[in-house]
């Protein structure tokens, strides 16, 4: 028995039939394609898998595709826009923030979601942010040093380091 689902994805909406109980993070790299949201633990420890949905961080390992149903989530994959990184996928790599890259998509969507809430986050509240994401190659050093390289400047606005030349400034 398969249940039909139409779940909006990256701004673009899915439909498809998923067995009852298939993980959403099955339906994103298995149906869709969207290899980036990374399955690690499959218990919710590791944040690997953490997507946005309805603009909420959740590790979707740990929700089935069915709960997904009409909802809105984004991938690592949906935070480019307009053919370049997010302005967090840039502060990855700029900082040096990674090693392997498995953990990135869920700490770049973790960082997403704590600055779209809070564009100018303490060193305290990133960390506590980021605690349910694991990495089992990097200090953590650099990956609060990315995010906090991201946070508003208050003074105009855009994220620390961008210019205006370089596009939409929301996290």
């Amino acid at each position: 028995m398969t249940h039909s689902v139409r779940i909006t994805v990256n701004g673009e909406a899915y439909e498809g039939d998923v067995e009852p109980r298939a993980l959403l993070v099955q339906f994103l790299r298995e149906q869709l394609g969207l290899t980036g949201t990374h399955v690690g633990c499959v218990v919710g420890e590791c944040g690997a898998c953490s997507v946005l949905v309805d603009g909420v961080l959740v590790k979707s390992c740990l929700m089935l595709a069915v709960q997904a149903n009409g909802r809105e989530v984004t991938t690592i994959e949906g935070l480019r826009r307009g053919g370049r990184p997010h302005p967090v996928q840039e502060a990855f790599v700029n900082g040096f923030a990674l090693q392997c890259g498995f953990c990135t998509p869920g700490f770049v969507m973790a960082a997403h979601a704590l600055l779209a809430r809070n564009p100018n986050p303490t060193e305290e509240e990133i960390r506590r942010d980021l605690s349910s994401n694991l990495c089992m190659c990097t200090g953590y050093v650099q990956i609060v040093e990315a995010v906090k390289s991201v946070g508003s400047d208050p003074g105009t606005g855009r994220h620390r380091g961008q210019t205006p030349e370089r596009g939409d400034s929301t996290p």
